[in-house]
């Protein structure tokens, strides 16, 4: 068994446990990986509630240390697996990344009626979605903006070198561009060449069981 463990919801659509597993990943670390059912409600359970301290999905165990939020998640691989020996997932930049952190905190706090009519629960599994309401358009418009702001028109990734904010941006891109809302050329391009990273791919082409809403 590994040292690390990564506790996801069994359904494999949290766009927080997708954070956690693509940055294990490019970190090339050894971990096992325990299904959770939300469903179920099994972050209530004892056991899990006595280790998360908060409920919450995902959930990292390293060796008895535990942790829950998927950005704290990320940082903390970053700080216990550094470079050169592993690969960064944070730019090495400080401006860029406070960056990287400010997009990964907004992405998480706000953009509600994204989060809400297009969850991520439709990008993989085959549900209908209604149009976006007038808060969801202007929520679209928003993420759109920024992110014709912040990609080079040149690059398909935010910094020079790639970044876990580029896997949680492209989901959150995905939201749109998986139910046809225009978001412009360079925008796809981002999307869709981040989509073919390996770690990416691996979570996209996960083998899923039947949806049960939750």
């Amino acid at each position: 068994m590994s040292t690390l463990t990564l506790y996801v919801d069994d359904h494999w659509v949290s766009p927080y446990a997708f954070s956690n597993f693509v940055a294990l990943q490019e970190k090339k670390l050894t971990f096992d990986v325990i299904e959770v059912s939300l469903p179920k409600k099994e972050t209530r359970h004892r056991e899990y509630l006595d280790r998360s301290l908060t409920a919450r999905l995902p959930m990292l165990r390293h060796g008895d240390y535990f942790l829950t939020e998927s950005s704290a998640i990320d940082e903390y691989v970053e700080d216990v697996f550094p470079h050169p020996k592993h690969a960064r997932i944070f730019p090495e930049d400080p401006k860029e990344r406070g960056r990287a952190r400010q997009l990964m905190a907004w992405f998480r706090s706000d953009l509600i009626p994204i989060r809400e009519e297009r969850s991520t629960s439709t990008l993989f599994y085959d549900q209908p979605v209604k149009p976006l309401s007038p808060a969801g358009q202007e929520h679209a418009e928003r993420l759109v903006r920024v992110a014709n702001v912040l990609i080079p028109p040149d690059r398909t990734t935010l910094f020079a070198q790639w970044c876990i904010a580029d896997a949680d941006f492209t989901l959150m891109l995905y939201r749109l561009v998986k139910h046809g809302h225009p978001v412009g050329e360079k925008v796809n391009r981002y999307v869709e060449a981040n989509w073919q990273r390996p770690t990416l791919r691996e979570w996209m082409e996960k083998k899923r069981k039947e949806y049960v809403p939750y």
